[in-house]
């Protein structure tokens, strides 16, 4: 396929054309044609050699002229130099000095901004002419020529110019190449290497295919570096590599030799080679046959990028260039020249000089903008929006999103809006119009800023309305989405309004409108609309806006909704709606009147004892399994009104919690052996009781059951001597495991027995220890000093004069008096107690020290 390169503004570098194959990788490389002067002198002359400077480039034609261009092609300087072709031009690295050598033999080399001048015309054409890098320096001012011979020129001290022949015999010299103090040349036979410093030949590679002609594929040459050589002859090319001898192996050889270190065929022959960081760029020229006449015809010719290997290469690219008059140039007429500083690559032919260079970030982002890889260049932007120039990353994203419309991927372009459109109100608004053009407004909203920026009201109410005409759950849901204020909420409410003409009980718009009605402030609307729908957010809606003056009227429909949940918000707001006017409002709902009244009872037991007479008919009624534990825990409700209701309605186990309650054990009793007929029971409620007639009672009335007396045998030891019950059972009677029951008596005999011994052990054993503990601290002393005082007199226990007589008595309790402070002890009861320990009734503390002196 063709691509075009877009340089189209006059003064600059021209339109090319690049012959791409279809391919999904990135060219390496774009061309700009070489145009401005460049372009006059070819209209009407041939360009034969060039040759490149970081400042300039030199232009040599078959009419014998040398033109020096700036890098736009713009020529600055003209030389008429022969009237024949300039076979090659040589520039020193300061690019003061410059060698032109013609196909009549003449040579010249001269100082651009100096008089400094050499002519020479030999009597055979010289192809090649290269002067020394460092020209400027006085001891570098050498020169090579190349015809038939090789020749060296170098200034003497007189500034006069000697000549020495450096190789000869071996055909015309067709290229040379001077880096440093190596001169590298090619004549008919093979590549040769100089060394100019110790004034010897380091080596000869040969050529591979001696039956080209040298003459029409001539050999290319190229330093890469000081040190290494790249060498394209034919198909084949050689990277050689001058290293240094060691000493030991010097004897009569140079002291560098050459080393081939990769060597490769190639598919086309080289017209040229520059290298490219440890890449080579590669000019080819190339021979296809035509499929119509089977004749072979020169194509466009082809710059490869490739990676060198040991033996073989790997094509990183390849393209073919659409160069003017490529059908009649041959392999000799194409040139390759390179700019190290730039990495730029001139591609020279007769008739047009094409310039390669390397391509920017702006480059990749026109390729890939050209592949519709709009994402990957939105990327590449993103990431070098300091370095590009041509491109902006806004442009990009509008073009991405365009084209994602333009394949109908709406949701993605929507969702690239946000990243792409940021906080440009104006371009949030445009791409909304532009969606609602294509019919895509739904596409977009869920993507729409909200809060920085904010649109116009428009925009949003478009949107909905959108929405409202054909999805009223999309509708639904960008309204809960969206902040109350990014529309005009009056509008929107009375579109719904509206729609709600045609269809009443659609419970989607229902629920909307009162969203709506909240957002507006109009809660007692919305209030009504969510009891109606029995919204679970009534509660939420209620507590957020403090409804409850509102709900007052409300309160049946709120416990029909959730009654659990009613409940817990009328009982943690008590002070906003009393339980009176709850339990009024209840009054004609009591299953409902009782689930709230209940759980109130569960909170507090006392704040509702004014309705727990009315309590007792409403467990009985609806929750009779809490009925007991209600009059169990509950000191407020009338006895005599529970115990007729639940005679009523026969409730046994009520029944008898209540008359046992009231002090009438035995009826209770009664009713257990007599309606219940469960003697476990009946044995459970006597030792509830504890009481010796409910026993007899109950023995009494076992006695002539043998299932009873067998429950009474096995549960009563331990709270009736079992012997009462024995002697009152009739000779003869049959007793259902009568000898088990026995033997459980005896069991609980004999452990009581072994209980109370080892509890007596105990007793003796914590007895001993503490009045062992009680006399080892009453055997201690206790420390008696100035600071503490008479508990009588409140004087010093001590008197100040230790000389005086005094006596003091300390008790065990710690409490000291001066003896003459306590009462005399009676003749009845000598021993003296404490007398603020004996006040109290902690025991009388006997003295245990009287001191005297």
């Amino acid at each position: 396929m063709l691509a075009e390169e877009s340089i189209l503004s006059k003064g600059k570098l021209q339109t090319f054309l690049v012959w791409e194959e279809e391919s999904e990788e990135e060219p390496k490389l774009k061309y700009e044609r070489l145009s401005n002067g460049v372009t006059e002198i070819l209209q009407k002359d041939a360009a034969s050699c060039m040759t490149v400077h970081d400042k300039f480039l030199a232009l040599g034609t078959h009419y014998g002229k040398v033109y020096l261009l700036d890098i736009q092609g713009n020529i600055t300087q003209k030389f008429d130099v022969s009237p024949v072709k300039i076979n090659q031009i040589s520039l020193d690295e300061s690019g003061e000095h410059m060698g032109v050598c013609s196909e009549d033999g003449k040579v010249q080399v001269f100082g651009l901004y100096s008089g400094e001048e050499f002519h020479e015309t030999f009597d055979c054409p010289i192809k090649i002419v290269a002067v020394h890098p460092h020209f400027l320096r006085s001891s570098c001012k050498q020169f090579v020529t190349g015809g038939k011979k090789l020749l060296l020129f170098e200034r003497s001290w007189m500034s006069r110019w000697k000549s020495s022949v450096l190789h000869e015999g071996e055909g015309n010299i067709r290229s040379v190449k001077w880096r440093g103090h190596l001169i590298a040349w090619a004549n008919n036979m093979g590549v040769k290497i100089f060394d100019i410093t110790s004034k010897q030949r380091i080596t000869n590679v040969p050529r591979d295919d001696i039956s080209l002609r040298p003459d029409m594929y001539p050999c290319s040459l190229c330093w890469k570096d000081n040190v290494t050589l790249i060498i394209g002859w034919g198909t084949s090319v050689k990277i050689c590599s001058v290293k240094e001898r060691h000493a030991s192996d010097m004897r009569d050889l140079p002291s560098r030799y050459v080393e081939i270190v990769s060597q490769f065929e190639t598919e086309f022959y080289i017209s040229g080679l520059a290298p490219l960081c440890d890449q080579l760029v590669m000019l080819s020229y190339v021979k296809e046959v035509s499929e119509k006449t089977e004749r072979e015809y020169c194509a466009r010719p082809r710059l490869d990028i490739i990676q060198p290997l040991s033996e073989t290469c790997e094509e990183i690219s390849s393209d073919a260039l659409t160069v003017r008059g490529f059908q009649e140039n041959e392999c000799r007429d194409y040139h390759l020249e390179f700019s190290e500083g730039e990495s730029l690559f001139y591609i020279v032919s007769p008739r047009d000089v094409v310039v390669a260079k390397e391509r920017d970030q702006d480059d990749h982002i026109d390729w890939l903008l050209e592949k519709k890889k709009y994402e990957e260049a939105l990327m590449a932007a993103e990431i070098s929006q300091k370095n590009i120039k041509r491109h902006k990353i806004l442009d990009i994203g509008l073009a991405y999103i365009n084209h994602l419309v333009e394949k109908g991927e709406y949701d993605i372009a929507a969702r690239k809006c946000q990243k792409i459109l940021g906080k440009n109100t104006a371009l949030w608004e445009y791409e909304v119009y532009k969606f609602k053009e294509i019919g895509q407004l739904k596409a977009i909203s869920p993507y729409l800023p909200r809060g920085d920026p904010v649109l116009k009201p428009l925009i949003y109410e478009m949107i909905l309305h959108e929405f409202l005409e054909s999805d009223y759950e999309g509708f639904a849901t960008l309204i809960r989405e969206w902040p109350g204020d990014l529309y005009n909420n009056s509008v929107i409410v009375q579109a719904v309004l509206d729609h709600l003409k045609k269809d009443s009980q659609n419970r989607t718009l229902l629920q909307t409108l009162a969203e709506l009605y909240t957002y507006d402030k109009n809660y007692g609307n919305a209030l009504e609309i969510y009891l109606t729908l029995r919204h679970k957010d009534v509660f939420q809606l209620i507590h957020k806006h403090n409804l409850f003056s509102s709900i007052k009227d409300k309160i049946v429909l709120l416990m029909d909704f959730d009654s659990e949940k009613a409940v817990d918000m009328l009982l943690d707001n008590e002070d906003k709606i009393s339980i009176k006017k709850v339990v009024e409002e209840l009054e004609d709902r009591p299953e409902l009147q009782h689930v709230y009244l209940h759980k109130l009872f569960k909170r507090d037991h006392h704040k509702g004892q004014r309705y727990h007479e009315k309590q007792i008919s409403l467990y009985a009624e609806y929750d009779r399994p809490n009925l007991l534990p209600f009059l169990r825990d509950s000191t407020h409700c009338p006895l005599e009104k529970a115990l007729e209701i639940c005679q009523q309605r026969n409730f046994v186990e009520e029944t008898v919690y209540l008359l046992s309650r009231m002090g009438n054990s035995r009826s209770a009793l009664k009713m257990i052996m007599e309606e219940l007929n469960d003697v476990d029971k009946a044995i459970e409620f006597a030792k509830e009781q504890d009481d010796g007639e409910l026993w007899e009672d109950l023995i009494l009335y076992s006695i002539d059951k043998p299932p009873f007396i067998t429950g009474l045998l096995n549960n009563i030891g331990t709270h009736v001597d079992p012997i009462l019950l024995i002697h009152r059972i009739k000779e003869g009677m049959e007793i259902p495991n009568l000898r088990d029951s026995l033997v459980k008596i005896l069991q609980d005999y004999n452990l009581q027995i072994l209980l109370r011994e080892g509890c007596k052990k105990i007793l003796v054993a914590d007895s001993l220890s503490l009045l062992k503990k009680m006399h080892r601290t009453q055997m201690k002393g206790i420390l008696v000093d100035e600071e503490n005082i008479c508990e009588s007199c409140l004087s010093p226990i001590l008197p100040s004069d230790a000389a005086k007589p005094f006596s003091v008595v300390v008790f065990h309790c710690r409490h000291m008096f001066h003896k003459e402070c306590l009462p005399v002890p009676s003749m009845n009861s000598p021993a003296q107690f404490c007398n603020i320990c004996s006040a109290k009734h902690r025991g009388p503390g006997s003295a245990i020290l009287e001191m005297k002196k």
